[in-house]
């Protein structure tokens, strides 16, 4: 069986196909399909014939109420366990409900391009009034592109498109609150375990933690990287706990952190009388290991709930000017960090 031209997966054709394959927008293909008025002879021609062409079927058009609104919001987020992504999830949820529109989530299997026009191609077909990325988009590609420029579109963790606003948490400072709190207590240098490179939160608080080292005159050591998973926060803390110098460390997230005090543990460095911690997040355990966190919370409901509110606007007005927004992390200081001790 051929493929239609352009479509080079298994999935089933969905309204961006019909949009691209027509070359018009995805809310025209809605329009169409809704039997909505407004809508040049010709341009419907276009539509129904591609609909034809790809095999198109309309999954859930009795969701659109009689006044063409779905009162749903899309919500793109990437297929995982962490916690700041459900936490952030939940914040948008609980915004969006009481603002009396219900949550359309499309999980993104990975990062790359595909992955998240399949997921945006989902909510089209869900006639969805609106779409918040809350990925980390680093690259972006013409499908996407054309879908942020004809449907309300508003981007958490810094990503962007050319069209999309942007609500985000200021992760630079996040790392610079992290760092100079080490510095503060004494400590000569701060080591960094990231996160994964292609995640813009892991690149601008490895830039934060840089940038305030230089700053202050000390020695920037070798970051190490890891991938937000206890496991990686473990297999590093088994590196940096056999380099006796290392008495503070910033650890891109809670998560990892737990993994780290692990492995110190393990190797008979204790925390924080030998090597002093702050990760990112303050996740609800963060508060309950051995020793309780100290770390940079990440207000995750408030960043849902602008986010929420920033695409409502944008629906209801949308040649209207949004600015941008950043909502600023705090630190919460606890007992995994200490004055040095000195050698």
């Amino acid at each position: 069986m051929v493929k239609p031209h352009g479509k080079s997966d298994d999935r089933p054709p969905g309204m961006l196909d019909v949009a691209r394959v027509a070359g018009v927008s995805a809310q025209t293909v809605s329009r169409v399909l809704s039997g909505r008025p407004h809508v040049q002879p010709q341009t419907r021609e276009r539509v129904l014939a591609a609909v034809e062409k790809l095999g198109y079927r309309r999954n859930n058009a009795a969701r659109v109420l009689s006044s063409g609104r779905s009162r749903t919001l899309g919500v793109v987020t990437l297929r995982t366990t962490f916690y700041s992504r459900a936490a952030l999830t939940a914040g948008i949820e609980n915004a969006a409900r009481a603002a009396g529109y219900e949550v359309s989530t499309a999980a993104a299997a990975s990062l790359d391009t595909s992955g998240i026009e399949a997921a945006l191609s989902r909510l089209a077909d869900q006639d969805v009034e609106g779409v918040i990325l809350a990925v980390p988009l680093i690259h972006t590609s013409a499908r996407i592109e054309q879908f942020t420029r004809t449907t309300p579109t508003i981007a958490v963790d810094g990503s962007r498109t050319d069209t999309t606003d942007v609500v985000a948490v200021d992760q630079a400072l996040a790392a610079r609150k992290a760092t100079q709190h080490l510095l503060d207590l004494g400590h000569e240098t701060v080591w960094h375990i990231a996160g994964p490179e292609h995640w813009l939160e892991a690149a601008r608080r490895r830039e934060g933690w840089r940038a305030t080292l230089e700053e202050a005159g000390r020695p920037v050591p070798p970051q190490l990287e890891g991938d937000w998973s206890p496991a990686s926060g473990y297999r590093n803390g088994l590196l940096l706990g056999r380099i006796p110098e290392a008495t503070a460390v910033f650890v891109a997230s809670d998560e990892m952190a737990f993994g780290v005090i692990r492995a110190l543990t393990e190797l008979g460095r204790r925390v924080p009388e030998d090597v002093s911690l702050v990760s990112v997040d303050d996740i609800d355990l963060a508060a309950y290991c051995t020793p309780p966190l100290t770390t940079v919370a990440q207000p995750f409901a408030r960043t849902g709930e602008l986010a929420v509110a920033h695409l409502l606007r944008h629906i209801n007005d949308p040649a209207g000017t949004i600015v941008p927004e950043s909502v600023e992390p705090r630190l919460v200081v606890r007992a995994s960090t200490a004055p040095y001790a000195g050698t």
